[in-house]
C-alpha cells in the first residue's frame, strides 16, 4: 500500500465516521447508549463536519485530497487514479463529479443536522 493509498483509506474512514455516526447517535439516544453522549466524541464529530463545510464554503480543496493527488503524481501516476482493488473502490466511493454548490448544500445541511442532535441527544454534563 502506497502512502497515497493510506491517505485515501484514512480519508474514507474520516468520511465514514462523519456519515455513520449520525444514525448511531440517533439509535444510541433511543436505546440510552452512554457513549453517544460523550462530549469528546460529539464535539469532535461536529468539528469534523464544520471543517469540511468551511473549506467547501470558502472554495478550497480538502487537504487529504491534495496530499493524495500530489503523492500519486510524485509516484508517476495521475490524480484520482488509485490502483489496486481497495484503493480503486474507495476512490470511487469518495470522489464524485458533482457541481460545487451541491457539495456546499450537502455538507452544510449535514452540519446543521449534527448540530441539532445536541438538542435531541444531549451530551453528558459533569455533575456539580
Amino acid at each position: 500500500m502506497s502512502l497515497a493509498d493510506f491517505i485515501l483509506v484514512f480519508h474514507a474512514a474520516f468520511t465514514g465516521t462523519v456519515i455513520f455516526a449520525v444514525p448511531l447517535i440517533i439509535l444510541g439516544g433511543l436505546l440510552r447508549w452512554r457513549w453517544v453522549r460523550n462530549p469528546w466524541f460529539r464535539f469532535t464529530h461536529l468539528g469534523m463536519i464544520v471543517f469540511v463545510s468551511f473549506e467547501t464554503l470558502i472554495g478550497i480543496s480538502c487537504p487529504l485530497t491534495i496530499w493524495e493527488n500530489d503523492l500519486r503524481v510524485a509516484e508517476g501516476g495521475e490524480p484520482y487514479s488509485a490502483n489496486g482493488f481497495i484503493a480503486s473502490w474507495t476512490s470511487k466511493l469518495l470522489y464524485h463529479p458533482l457541481p460545487h454548490w451541491m457539495f456546499i448544500t450537502m455538507y452544510v445541511s449535514y452540519a446543521v443536522l449534527i448540530a441539532s442532535l445536541f438538542y435531541f441527544v444531549p451530551v453528558r454534563r459533569k455533575k456539580a
